[in-house]
């Protein structure tokens, strides 16, 4: 990863980083990786492991679907450069590593929140502006959510 990540920096990219779980893939997921690509020019995501997902406490189904699926899916879009799964709760040491010129995440996160106890906080942006970076929030797609799928799926006979 470090490798890639250098020739990338050597070469005057912009590196942009988000992560998640991205546990079944849909519009509102490729629309939000296909924004936060256009914001720079390498796209790099932090991907959940397994374990760390059934941490976040989504639910005992959660993940549906393997790491190493959901791995090959985000590799298999035009907008994803990277795909480096992590193993802690969130990607504080990931994105420490990493140094992204721009910090993505969805709709639900405040950019300028400070309290990292608050849910709205972002991991890895009191750093990432530190190195002279940005942070940016992309608006979420109404109406597409895994969460809202799966729900879907269990009330759809």
């Amino acid at each position: 990863m470090n490798k890639q990540i250098n020739t990338w920096r050597d070469a005057g990219d912009q590196l942009v980083f988000t992560n998640g779980v991205f546990d079944i893939l849909h519009v509102g997921h490729v629309t939000y990786l296909a924004a936060a690509q256009k914001l720079g020019h390498r796209l790099i995501i932090g991907l959940n492991s397994d374990e760390s997902v059934r941490r976040l406490g989504k639910g005992s189904n959660r993940p549906v679907h393997q790491a190493s699926d959901r791995k090959k899916v985000l590799e298999g879009l035009r907008s994803v450069d990277l795909v480096v799964e992590f193993t802690d709760d969130t990607p504080a040491i990931l994105i420490a590593e990493i140094r992204p010129d721009v910090l993505v995440k969805g709709g639900d996160y405040d950019p300028d929140c400070k309290d990292s106890s608050d849910p709205t906080f972002i991991v890895g942006s009191v750093e990432t502006r530190a190195n002279g970076g940005s942070v940016q929030v992309i608006p979420f797609v109404k109406g597409h959510s895994t969460t809202g799928i799966i729900e879907k799926s269990r009330t759809t006979k």
